[in-house]
């Protein structure tokens, strides 16, 4: 399955933002935006030129991938059902995104970043509805049980993500039992539910033309 293998620090450096692909690095002073909170590259401290119209819904569609770690072909897929969907389509592709199984996992406290996440779901530690999912971009339903399965929960890494859970707190559309390592999806995310740095607006006008 292709995805991102290069240094995430620079996509934030790129960026101009923390887009905490890191987890509990990007709360430090080790965070790549605390220490060169420039582009990167050769000239990245000298050009600073104005975003405007379609480099401005480039850079927005660029954190949106980067913040879910999405390929371009995969993004592309997600805003056309969202597009050919009823409903608000920026909404619709915000929806798509935060159903990703290894956000949902994410969101609930079973790692300390996507990535992390996305690699606890592919060695098959998550279980939605009592069944085994190793698939990070598997859409999750309303009603849809998470799980960390039994033999699961002692993993160095969940253990280490309770603590940084605590200061995350999963959002409205998911409820949390920390006892049980596990969760539920109540419903449908919304826009308003979805506390992130981009307008999706700007990827629709970006992919309209």
């Amino acid at each position: 399955m292709a995805r991102y293998t290069g240094a995430v620090c620079r996509l934030c450096r790129r960026e101009g933002m923390k887009l905490f692909l890191k987890g509990t690095r990007c709360f430090t002073d080790k965070c790549a935006i605390e220490k060169r909170n420039f582009a990167p590259g050769q000239h990245g401290r000298d050009r600073k030129a104005k975003i405007v119209g379609y480099g401005l819904q480039l850079r927005e569609k660029q954190k949106a991938k980067r913040i879910y770690f999405a390929l371009e072909g995969q993004f592309r897929a997600y805003y056309e059902k969202a597009s050919r969907a009823p409903g608000v389509t920026g909404e619709l592709l915000l929806q798509q995104l935060e159903r990703r199984l290894d956000n949902v996992a994410y969101r609930l406290g079973y790692a300390s970043s996507r990535r992390q996440a996305r690699q606890i779901v592919r060695h098959g530690h998550i279980e939605v509805n009592g069944r085994k999912v190793n698939i990070p971009s598997f859409q999750v339903s309303v009603g849809d049980e998470i799980k960390i399965r039994p033999n699961s929960a002692k993993l160095t890494v969940v253990e280490s993500s309770r603590e940084f859970a605590s200061h995350q707190p999963a959002p409205a559309w998911l409820s949390v039992d920390h006892a049980n390592l596990s969760g539920k999806v109540l419903a449908l995310p919304r826009r308003e539910d979805v506390n992130l740095p981009v307008n999706e607006q700007l990827i629709v006008e970006l992919y309209s033309k």
